[in-house]
């Protein structure tokens, strides 16, 4: 399986949202958010692409799979 990065937290400081005000934006917990920050949860495309709308960054900078 490839390895997997995830460069959500910083896109998301950067736009200066918590992980609670982010997770309510794109429908999900803030649970969820922070295992995705961790890269312990694989986004579905949908999430994946709310996130990006959201933080305003490419999916490809957002999330890394080498």
């Amino acid at each position: 399986m490839p390895a997997f990065t995830c460069q959500l937290k910083a896109y998301r400081q950067r736009k200066g949202f918590t992980q609670e005000q982010l997770a309510a934006l794109v429908g999900v917990r803030r649970e969820t958010i922070m295992r995705l920050e961790k890269a312990q949860y694989n986004p579905s495309l949908k999430l994946a692409i709310d996130i990006s709308r959201a933080v305003e960054a490419p999916i490809e900078e957002l999330f890394i799979f080498e």
